[in-house]
């Protein structure tokens, strides 16, 4: 029967889940990325699978800057599934990110692709 558990553990941590976990922990304080930039980055094919995983983050016990995952646009779109819906928000702005009608002011120079991390 143990052996079973250990298994599932293992199979558990290697779930596309954890997968995009890992990513968006590498996301710098102060930027964003898209739902979509992990998306391709870990060949899912999907933005919305990359949201589903981020909407069950809070079922474990890690720490995952979910806040700083936004759609293609720029916009807080995963606002309602925090605490409260100016949580996020309330987040980014903490890091320096400027946010304006739950959208990130800047974009474009506020986003951070996963392929940078390919750099080094």
């Amino acid at each position: 029967m143990a052996k079973r558990k250990e298994e599932k553990s293992a199979v558990d941590t290697n779930h596309y889940f954890f997968r995009v976990y890992d990513v968006t922990r590498l996301i710098p304080v102060g930027r964003v990325t898209t739902f979509g930039a992990i998306a391709d980055f870990l060949g899912l094919g999907s933005a919305r699978m990359v949201g589903w995983a981020l909407n069950q983050c809070h079922n474990y016990d890690m720490k995952i800057p979910a806040h700083r995952v936004v759609n293609r646009k720029g916009e807080l779109s995963g606002r309602l599934q925090f605490a409260t819906p100016t949580l996020m928000e309330e987040l980014l702005i903490a890091e320096g990110v400027v946010i304006k009608d739950d959208k990130v002011v800047n974009f474009e120079q506020k986003f951070w692709h996963p392929r940078e991390l390919e750099q080094y």
